[in-house]
């Protein structure tokens, strides 16, 4: 790789790009991300996961200790725990993105991410070590009357049976514009948000907080949740283990996550 303008912020996916397989940072990478601050590039991650999914990346999330997360749903103080702020989906148009997906896809099981945790469907399946004590567990009608789930950033929704590419298209078709509907697991898991608010929307009124220019940007990803912040950058590169629609829609691309891949292109830059 030859060396490149060094920009002032770096926007990196998480999961199948930054980290390895394992969801650890590697010596590597650790090493070219704290290269990256002490230059003056400032690193944030823009990551679909929620907020309780990134207090051991602590260490690596530079001085501003700001990351945002579920898709551009919540910024967090990662260091504080704080959340800094969320674009919440409406209830009513939540309770209608749930009905329109349980008739139109029959079978789906639902998941919410709000401020105060995490609550899902019986069906739902969970990480093995979670337990149903952890959470609030109910019908999701049920749940969004009761309030339980206020403030909900990200809606969930799980098909036993659909290929993961199948499910988001048609789940896309479903809900229409009344939320944001994308991917970023290898099994049938849609995410949704509110209108209007994805990585790069968030990552954009981020940028103009802190003055910094879409051309002084670089990001990375590696699924269809990076897309639009892989566009509205100034420069983005996908990993060679991204989905092959992230690899036609970028001209740039790195090796993969196992092989360090955004690490390979931050030594590039300084």
């Amino acid at each position: 790789m030859t060396a490149s303008p060094r920009p002032r912020l770096i926007a990196t996916d998480l999961d199948g790009t930054l980290l390895c397989p394992g969801g650890t940072v590697s010596p590597r990478t650790a090493a070219a991300l704290a290269a990256a601050e002490a230059a003056g590039v400032q690193v944030v991650f823009v990551t679909g996961r929620p907020p309780r999914w990134m207090r051991h990346l602590g260490p690596h999330i530079g001085g501003h200790g700001v990351a945002i997360c579920s898709n551009g749903g919540a910024v967090v103080d990662v260091r504080r725990g704080e959340l800094l702020e969320t674009s919440p989906l409406g209830r009513a148009d939540t309770l209608t993105a749930v009905e329109r997906l349980r008739a139109q896809l029959p079978g789906t099981a639902f998941a919410f991410e709000f401020p105060d945790g995490f609550a899902r469907e019986p069906e739902y399946t969970v990480f093995h070590g979670e337990s149903d004590n952890d959470h609030p567990v109910g019908p999701a009608a049920e749940l969004l009357a009761s309030g339980r789930v206020d403030g909900l950033f990200k809606l969930l929704g799980k098909h036993p049976d659909l290929s993961p590419d199948e499910f988001l298209d048609r789940a896309r078709t479903a809900v229409g514009p009344i939320a944001e509907v994308t991917r970023s697991s290898p099994i049938p898991l849609v995410e949704i948000s509110a209108p209007g608010v994805t990585k790069a929307s968030s990552l954009a009124r981020w940028c103009a907080q802190h003055g910094i220019d879409a051309t002084e940007v670089i990001a990375f990803g590696d699924m269809p949740n990076d897309l639009e912040m892989l566009a509205w950058a100034g420069r983005s590169y996908a990993v060679a283990n991204a989905h092959p629609l992230v690899l036609a829609s970028v001209t740039r691309h790195t090796v993969s996550n196992d092989q360090d891949g955004v690490a390979a292109v931050i030594e590039t830059l300084l």
